[in-house]
């Protein structure tokens, strides 16, 4: 087949080999000229609880020990990155995301908008995901799909590459997986979800984008979408962030170590200095406890810097004055 399968499995494929990684640029702009639309939400300074003191985590992941951990005060974008602002930026700054350079990304197989002959196959061990030429942001499904009628969905398809190309034009960066995961539980520690222990709301209402149904074949859209929900769909959590679990996985700026919460620093923790993959954080619109429970606060996984598939965006952090 033409892509491996990623170990987790439900984030997408690898990206193509690291031999034909590029490190995108936004070349001729000053950093920081361009402009950047999403709401913000100042997280307070404090020491939270970080990793899963539930024991719904997943061992292989590294979500444990449980520790404690300061962060300064710092803005983050109440929503991921639109396809409105992230066209903005293309438009602006003429740039290629990863995905177009090599001419195909990974898309969820009951979303696929394109004729067989842009079709590439399934990844090896993970069928649902079908590599598509013609698959970008702005062709999520394929080339016969678009994204109007969708600027205020998250971008997907972009790459750790493409979302810190991005951070460069519009004067930001990625949250590191501590202020991630800080932002995220809003507050409250050992949940978890951004909103409390359960899923569902007192009236039995879904509070986020996941998987209903028979994954991965059937989904009964209970919480009304099969794909993408708009950005601030649900209610936001306790620092005004919606969607930090369920929609999209969002690149975190860490590089990924299963290992690394068993020496990580107590204080404002950027990650291991080198790895593989970087760190994704949330779930996305594909997770189900069937095969993948990672729509919590603490979940972890990783994807290689120059992948990109259907259900990955990003939100940002303002950079320090």
């Amino acid at each position: 087949m033409y892509l491996n399968a990623h170990q987790q499995k439900c984030c997408g494929p690898n990206g193509p080999e690291a031999s034909h990684a590029r490190v995108p640029s936004v070349r001729g702009l000053t950093p920081g000229s361009g402009s950047h639309a999403i709401i913000q939400s100042t997280v307070p300074a404090g020491t939270f609880q970080m990793g899963d003191s539930t024991g719904k985590g997943n061992p292989a992941d590294g979500e444990a020990p449980v520790h404690d951990v300061f962060i300064p005060e710092f803005c983050i974008d109440t929503t991921t990155v639109t396809n409105a602002s992230f066209a903005e930026f293309v438009a602006d700054a003429s740039y290629r995301t990863d995905a177009e350079v090599f001419g195909f990304s990974a898309v969820f197989h009951l979303a696929v908008e394109a004729d067989a002959s842009h079709i590439m196959g399934a990844a090896q061990g993970t069928p649902w995901w079908v590599g598509v030429r013609g698959a970008n942001w702005s062709h999520p499904g394929g080339p016969a799909s678009s994204i109007e009628g969708l600027e205020n969905h998250p971008v997907v398809h972009v790459s750790w590459n493409d979302a810190n190309a991005y951070c460069d034009w519009a004067g930001r960066r990625l949250p590191t997986e501590a202020e991630w995961e800080r932002a995220s539980r809003g507050g409250r520690d050992q949940v978890t979800y951004p909103w409390g222990s359960d899923l569902l709301s007192e009236d039995g209402e879904w509070q986020c984008n996941i998987w209903q149904g028979t994954f991965p074949h059937v989904n009964t859209r209970e919480d009304g979408w099969l794909t993408t929900a708009p950005v601030d769909t649900f209610y936001p959590n306790d620092y005004g962030l919606f969607q930090t679990v369920g929609n999209v996985w969002e690149w975190c700026s860490d590089w990924f170590s299963p290992h690394y919460y068993e020496t990580s620093p107590n204080k404002n923790p950027q990650g291991p200095e080198s790895g593989i993959g970087r760190v994704i954080r949330g779930g996305s619109f594909l997770c189900h406890d069937s095969y993948c429970n990672r729509y919590r606060n603490s979940a972890r996984s990783s994807n290689t810097p120059n992948s990109s598939m259907s259900n990955t965006g990003f939100r940002t952090v303002a950079t320090a004055e």
